[in-house]
C-alpha cells in the first residue's frame, strides 16, 4: 500500500496544489514502483483547516483536486494497472462548514439538527464555562460556544480536534444511516475500501464526565479503562454495520483502522470477523535506531495480529509524524514519544538517517503482513523543518506556540531536478521544497541503480516474487547484540533478513544475497545496513 497525500503528490494544472490530474499522470510510476494499492488522504470538499480532515461534503471532490468524474477515471485507470484505490473516511467529526452543522447552528437548542453533534449547555453563571474539562488534541478546550439564532451566547459544541471540526454524535440513527450511505456511494464507484480516521474515537460517554489531568494525544493509547471518548465498546456496533455494507458487494471491500491502542486484546476487538479487516501496527514509528526497541516493536505488532487473527499492517512514516530519515538521523539517546512536534532535530545527520532508512526499508518489507509506504520515503526525503511560519497551515502549529506541527512531512515531491517546483507542477508548490531535493528527484534516481528508489523497486519486486515472503510468519534467529535476524520460509524458499544496527560490520549468513541496502565486503554486512539472504 502506498499512501498518497494528494495535495503534495503531483500538480496537474499548475496551481501549486497536487490533484487528480497529476496523480493520474503518475500512475505508471506507481505501477513501476510495484505497489498493489493506493491510500488517498481526504479528497473531499473542505476548508482545509486540517489538511482535508475537516470534511464539508462526503460525496464530492474538492475543486482544488478535480471532479467526481476525474476520480472515477482515476479508479478505472488504476484498475487497469492492477492498482486498487483506498479512500480516507473521517467519521469522528465534520467540518463546521458541513451543511449539517450549519443547520444545527440555525436550528437552535434542543433541535433534531443539534442532536447530530454534541451540543450542551455550559456550566457556571449563565453557562459561561464549558460543559466539562476535556481538551482538544490540537490545544485548548474541546468546547466552543456558539451564538444562538437570536444573537445571544448559547450552547457549546464538542470538538476533540480543531474548533472547525465538530464531533458527530454516533448514538444518533441519522449519523449511522448517513455514513452507511456514504460508504455505498464510493463503493459503487469502484473504491476498494477505506482507511478510517480516528477509528477508536467515535463513541463518547453521554454523561461527559471530567477527565482531570490528561496529557494524552491522538497518537498515544488511552491511559485509563473505559475512557470517556477513546476506545469505548459502543464503537464496535458501528463497524459491524460497516462490515455488513462492505461484504454485500460481489468483490467485498476492505477497511483499515487508525486505532491507537497498546493492549492487544482491546485491539483484537476491532479485528473480529464481522468488523475491520486490519489496523495499523504503529509500533515501528516509535523506536529510534535501536535493535532492542525495534525487536520489541515487531514482537508487539505480531502479538496483536495473532490475538486478532488478522495480518499485521506496518508503516514507518505517514502524514502525521516526522519522516523516518530524520528520526533515524538524530543523535543517539533522544527517546521522546513520537508526535508531530515532539522532536528536536538539533544535530540531525541526514545522510546517516538516509543510510539507516535504506536498511529500514528491507526491515519493513521483510516482515509478514501488509506494508504501507508514505509517499517520498522511496526517495529518501527528510522532514523539512525550516518552512517559514507564514506558510505553515497545520493547526498543531497554529494552536500550540513553539511546536512545528506536521507540515514538514507534507512538502510536495520532487520529480525532476529543475523547474519552479522540481517537476511537482508548472508554477511552484504550496509548500517550499529544500534545494537539496533536486538530487533526490524521481528522474535523477531512476537513472541511478544504487539510489533509494532503485532499492525500493528491487525490494518490492522480490517481495512479490519470492515464495518465502508470502509466509504469514517469521522465526527469530540468534544474532549478535545490536543485530536483528529472522527467517521467512515458504514453498522451497527460505530468506534470512539481517539488520545490522551496530557500529561495526557483521558476518552475513551463508547463502546468496538477494538484496542489500549497502554492499557487503568480504562476506560482512556494513554498519547501519540490512540484507536479504536466500538459504
Amino acid at each position: 500500500m502506498y499512501q498518497v497525500y494528494l495535495r503534495s503528490f503531483a500538480d496537474g494544472d499548475g496551481d501549486g496544489t497536487g490533484d487528480l490530474t497529476g496523480l493520474r499522470s503518475r500512475l505508471p510510476y506507481l505501477a513501476d514502483l510495484g505497489v498493489d494499492a493506493l491510500w488517498l488522504n481526504p479528497w473531499y470538499p473542505s476548508p482545509l483547516r486540517d489538511g482535508g480532515y475537516d470534511v464539508a461534503d462526503y460525496r464530492a471532490i474538492h475543486p482544488l483536486f478535480g471532479t467526481l468524474e476525474q476520480a472515477e477515471a482515476l479508479l478505472e485507470e488504476a484498475a487497469t494497472l492492477g492498482i486498487r484505490v483506498v479512500a480516507d473516511i473521517v467519521p469522528n467529526h465534520t467540518s463546521s462548514e458541513h451543511a449539517w452543522f450549519q443547520a444545527a447552528l440555525a436550528a437552535g437548542r434542543g433541535s433534531a439538527e443539534r442532536d447530530r453533534y454534541w451540543f450542551r449547555d455550559g456550566r457556571g453563571p449563565g453557562g459561561s464555562d464549558p460543559p466539562n474539562d476535556w481538551r482538544s488534541i490540537f490545544g485548548g478546550p474541546a468546547w466552543t460556544r456558539v451564538r444562538e439564532p437570536d444573537g445571544t451566547l448559547g450552547q457549546w459544541y464538542l470538538h476533540l480536534f480543531d474548533a472547525t471540526q465538530p464531533d458527530l454524535n454516533w448514538s444518533n440513527p441519522e449519523v449511522v444511516a448517513e455514513f452507511a450511505d456514504v460508504l455505498r456511494f464510493w463503493f459503487d464507484r469502484g473504491v476498494a475500501g477505506f482507511r478510517i480516521d480516528v477509528a477508536h474515537g467515535l463513541a463518547k460517554d453521554p454523561s461527559l464526565p471530567d477527565l482531570g489531568e490528561d496529557s494524552e494525544s491522538l497518537m498515544e493509547a488511552p491511559d485509563r479503562p473505559r475512557h470517556p471518548h477513546w476506545d469505548r465498546d459502543e464503537v464496535h456496533e458501528v463497524y459491524r454495520g460497516w462490515r455488513a455494507v462492505a461484504d454485500s458487494y460481489d468483490q467485498p471491500r476492505m477497511f483499515v483502522g487508525e486505532v491507537w491502542l497498546d493492549d492487544p486484546a482491546r485491539l483484537a476487538l476491532y479485528l473480529r470477523p464481522d468488523e475491520l479487516h486490519s489496523s495499523f501496527a504503529f509500533e515501528l514509528t516509535d523506536p529510534d535506531w535501536d535493535a532492542a526497541g525495534l525487536r520489541a516493536a515487531i514482537e508487539s505488532g505480531l502479538a496483536s495480529a495473532r490475538e486478532a487473527g488478522a495480518p499485521p499492517t506496518w508503516t514507518l512514516s505517514n502524514h502525521d509524524i516526522p519522516r523516518h530519515v530524520s528520526r533515524y538521523g538524530r543523535p543517539a539517546g533522544v527517546r521522546e514519544r513520537f508526535g508531530p512536534s515532539k522532536y528536536d532535530f538539533t544535530g540531525l545527520d541526514v545522510e546517516l538517517g538516509r543510510r539507516r532508512s535504506r536498511a529500514a526499508a528491507l526491515l519493513l518489507l521483510g516482515l509478514p503482513g501488509t506494508a504501507y509506504l508514505y509517499q517520498g520515503e522511496e526517495l529518501g526525503l527528510e522532514e523539512v523543518t525550516d518552512i517559514p511560519d507564514a506558510l505553515r497551515e497545520d493547526p498543531v502549529f497554529l494552536n500550540r506556540p513553539g511546536e512545528l506541527g506536521r507540515d514538514g512531512c507534507r512538502v510536495p515531491l520532487p520529480w525532476t531536478p529543475d523547474g519552479p517546483s522540481f517537476g511537482f507542477g508548472s508554477n511552484g508548490a504550496w509548500l517550499p521544497q529544500p534545494a537539496s531535493w533536486a538530487a533526490l528527484a524521481v528522474s535523477v534516481q531512476s537513472e541511478d541503480p544504487e539510489s533509494m528508489l532503485a532499492l525500493y523497486r528491487a525490494a518490492l519486486r522480490l517481495r512479490r516474487t519470492t515464495a518465502a515472503f508470502r509466509s504469514p510468519d517469521l522465526a527469530w534467529l540468534d544474532a549478535p547484540v545490536d543485530v536483528l535476524r529472522w527467517r521467512r520460509s515458504g514453498q522451497d524458499s527460505e530468506v534470512d533478513v539481517v539488520v545490522n544496527l551496530s557500529t561495526d560490520p557483521v558476518p552475513l549468513p551463508v547463502g546468496a544475497v538477494l538484496l542489500a541496502s549497502a554492499d557487503p565486503v568480504g562476506g560482512m554486512l556494513p554498519a547501519d545496513a540490512a540484507a536479504w539472504v536466500s538459504r
